[in-house]
């Protein structure tokens, strides 16, 4: 199975997904004359004035921007922050991270019409405001082919996020505490990890949209700033590396086999194909992910939802991303011989020895598990759409036992997995904000002056 799907992958990630993320990216980028770049300030002043913890009036069902911009970012930094760039590297090399920037500085782009687009064609159901790419995939193409399309989009959702994402995000939890509690001659087999992450992310569940929220919009901001303070320290304890490791990095981008050590035998193509997959996986610009987030915002505009949306991009890759890469170059900890988050302990435990694999297994504990119950929320927005409300309970359950299995399986079939099923999902939405671009113009025209 495992090579079927990493067959699967090399043909979809290698051609047709850098192909259609890459080229949705630029496109979006020309339309809209370079937005991530012209509006950049003032999606700070939009995300960051938005940090307030009082309440604010809304519709039944909709989010504060907080909550929405907090639910979103949940979903983005995850795993991919710590154990997806950790795994980019050693199967990329240094290279891949350029190449994760650059998809990322066009990602910007993207997300800023998939929010505008979720914003636009948000709806009421069952007393509820909802939204996502299957609504304005329906207004992008009428008939069947948009009911069949939209259809598939909620499928390799629930499939992609739902069940096969939060594998990962069970699997690296349990990979990282087994690891604190093996290097200290403790056996803990990861599925008890899995078990108690499961009953936690439950009684989420059973809260719903509300009760999502709340952890959420006060975890969200906790988390990043906790690791934001170690990674800085670590790489500030290690500063003399820097330069190296920026070097590294642009070199292995277009010659990887000038970069010794775990770069040898990649290829340009490897680079490139890894430095996307994971950058998608982090960021999500591109997937339908986060715009089920933004429709429920209590946004001004959609342009307003699309410029926040923007800067949560540019907070999951160029910055907590960055901090993770920075933290394992500079620290040399490639050598090492690990991957995935092992890899992220190995880089903090060179300095902060006897707590740095603890520090990592915290916070990739806090972001892990926020990244589960936004992927949950996506997946149940879907899953209303093709089965009603009455099927969320079940398919709250089958997340549960997702949860569990992930905890116990090996990281690369986890992530081959997630790949797949994340790729699948591009498609769709990409089509539909490629049919939807002028509606993304006309928003950013109007609002936008």
């Amino acid at each position: 199975m495992l090579e079927f799907v990493k067959s699967a992958n090399g043909i979809m990630w290698s051609y047709v997904l850098l192909f259609i993320l890459c080229g949705t990216g630029i496109y979006f980028t020309i339309r809209l004359k370079f937005i991530q770049v012209r509006k950049f300030g003032e999606g700070c002043r939009l995300v960051f004035g938005h940090f307030k913890l009082n309440g604010e009036k809304r519709e039944h069902g909709e989010m504060t921007p907080l909550q929405s911009l907090a639910t979103a970012i949940a979903a983005q930094v995850g795993t991919g922050n710590l154990t997806g760039a950790a795994t980019a590297l050693i199967s990329g090399g240094p290279g891949a991270i350029f190449w994760m920037w650059v998809s990322a500085f066009f990602g910007m782009a993207t997300i800023y019409g998939e929010a505008a687009l979720a914003q636009e064609y948000k709806t009421t159901e069952n007393g509820e405001v909802t939204g996502g790419p299957v609504y304005y995939i329906r207004q992008a193409f009428k008939g069947t082919f948009g009911k069949v399309l939209a259809g598939l989009f909620a499928v390799f959702i629930i499939l992609a996020l739902g069940f096969m994402g939060n594998m990962v995000q069970s699997n690296s939890i349990g990979t990282a505490f087994a690891g604190v509690f093996k290097a200290r001659n403790i056996n803990l087999s990861p599925v008890v990890v899995g078990v108690i992450l499961a009953v936690l992310a439950f009684f989420v569940f059973i809260g719903g949209t509300k009760r999502l929220a709340a952890v959420v919009e006060k975890m969200v901001p906790f988390m990043a700033a906790v690791y934001i303070v170690g990674s800085l320290l670590l790489i500030c304890l290690h500063i003399t590396a820097l330069p190296a490791a920026i070097g590294m990095i642009f070199t292995g981008a277009f010659q990887p086999q000038a970069v010794a050590g775990a770069a040898a035998g990649i290829t340009v193509r490897e680079a490139i194909r890894y430095g996307v997959a994971r950058g998608l996986f982090s960021n999500e610009a591109g997937m339908g992910s986060t715009p089920h987030a933004h429709a429920r915002a209590t946004a001004k505009n959609p342009h307003e939802q699309g410029l926040t949306a923007m800067i949560s991009v540019f907070i999951d890759t160029f910055i907590v991303l960055n901090l993770t890469v920075f933290s394992v170059l500079t620290t040399g900890a490639m050598s090492t011989g690990e991957d995935g988050i092992a890899l992220t302990q190995a880089a903090f435990s060179t300095s902060f020895q006897g707590f740095g694999d603890i520090f990592v297994a915290v916070c990739l504990l806090f972001f892990a598990f926020s990244t589960i119950l936004s992927w949950h929320f996506f997946g149940e927005v879907n899953v209303k759409y093709l089965f009603g409300p009455r099927a969320v309970k079940v398919y709250s359950l089958i997340v549960v036992v997702f949860i569990v299995v992930g905890s116990t399986l090996k990281v690369e079939l986890v992530w081959e997995l997630a790949d797949f099923f994340n790729g699948l999902m591009v498609i769709p939405n990409a089509l539909a904000l490629l049919a939807l671009s002028g509606v993304v113009a006309n928003i950013c025209k109007k609002f936008g002056k």
